[in-house]
């Protein structure tokens, strides 16, 4: 509900992309600097102390949006400096969240279990922007993000009880930059993990740019205006949570590196025709098959690298995922706001489909026999 009213908020406010990129940026950029020290805590101090105390912050700065966002004309700067600071609490959480999940699930059990977390979180995509949708059009935007701040009490409530081991594998008395250093030494000696980060990098970069201007693409090509964008969005998430079920379950024993290769490919093309059409049809029917290649891609990327990393440099390793997944989108949102303000948005998307299907005709993801599940 929160992400999908501020970029609408964003482009409200300004009528470009380049707002909206700033914003993006702001809720998500932090992913690219402080993720590997996220990373980097997680290896180091307990886990439970860390996601409780980071989403905390994460609540209270909700609070803080929802008061901000209730003047006719939020302050931009302000705006801003909120929403960024939201990102940095989250940009520590991630990386811990992540390398949390191997303890809940036996090792033969990972695939499905990431993929049933990729179910939950798109499935929050799709009733998301619907409910934020109505919750904005009848209350406005400060309702949504107060009623988001509320919800972090469900996640301190189901951390504070869980009973799961949080204590780091990789405990050490070096500083956190050092640790840093271990993690990305670790990574370049597997080259496995190594492609696995590239890949997810180059396509973060260049090819999900879309996802976050959505409001410009659904008003200028399909006539969409206000909440409105919010159907083509969630068309995109219910596709995106199908692919990732089908990874937990009918596509559980392929290949993943085959399906990372075909997953890039379908992306490649049907986000050329999302981002060209203005039929709106075809738009929600490639919007479903976007989201559905794009989390086969993440989901097949990310089991392979958890089933690659060492417990000892795990949370480090999902700091690096988490700043070439999340964090490299909104630098890529910055540097194309003002390419697509100045042309148009349809050559920023086809390009990142060229990129998509380059990755999957070039990239060599295979597993060594022992990982195969």
């Amino acid at each position: 509900m929160q992400n999908i009213t501020l970029i609408a908020l964003a482009y409200q406010l300004t009528k470009n992309a380049w707002f909206t990129g700033v914003i993006t940026f702001a809720q998500l950029g932090p992913m690219l600097i402080i993720s590997p020290f996220g990373g980097a805590l997680a290896d180091k101090i307990n886990r439970k102390t860390l996601i409780i105390s980071m989403s905390a912050v994460q609540m209270s700065m909700s609070f803080v949006l929802a008061i901000v966002a209730l003047s006719d004309k939020p302050n931009q700067v302000v705006l801003v400096l909120v929403v960024a600071t939201i990102g940095c609490a989250s940009a520590i959480n991630g990386p811990t969240v992540n390398a949390l999940l191997p303890e809940l699930v036996p090792r033969s059990d990972l695939q499905p279990a990431i993929a049933l977390n990729s179910v939950s979180m798109n499935s929050s995509r799709v009733i998301g922007p619907l409910l934020g949708g109505a919750v904005g059009s009848l209350l406005g935007s400060s309702a949504v993000f107060g009623i988001n701040g509320l919800t972090y009490l469900f996640v301190i409530w189901a951390v504070a009880t869980v009973e799961v081991d949080f204590s780091p594998k990789g405990i050490s008395h070096d500083g956190p930059a050092k640790q840093i250093i271990e993690g990305i030494r670790a990574a370049r000696q597997n080259p496995l993990i190594t492609r696995v980060l590239v890949t997810i990098a180059v396509y973060s970069f260049f090819s999900l740019i879309f996802i976050y201007q959505m409001p410009l693409l659904a008003e200028r090509h399909l006539g969409f205006s206000g909440w409105r964008f919010n159907l083509l969005f969630s068309a995109f998430a219910l596709g995106a949570a199908g692919g990732a079920l089908a990874m937990g379950s009918v596509l559980s024993n392929f290949s993943r590196s085959k399906m990372t290769r075909w997953g890039l490919v379908v992306f490649a093309v049907t986000l050329t025709v999302f981002g060209t059409t203005s039929i709106r049809p075809v738009a929600f029917a490639t919007g479903f098959l976007v989201g559905a290649a794009y989390f086969i891609v993440v989901t097949a990327l990310s089991t392979t690298l958890q089933m690659a990393v060492d417990d000892a440099v795990r949370g480090r390793i999902m700091g690096l995922w988490m700043m070439a997944w999340a964090g490299l989108v909104p630098l890529g949102g910055l540097v194309a706001g003002p390419i697509i303000d100045s042309t148009n948005i349809s050559v920023v998307l086809v390009f990142g489909a060229v990129v998509a299907g380059v990755l999957g005709l070039v990239m060599d993801l295979s597993e060594p026999d022992y990982m195969e599940l």
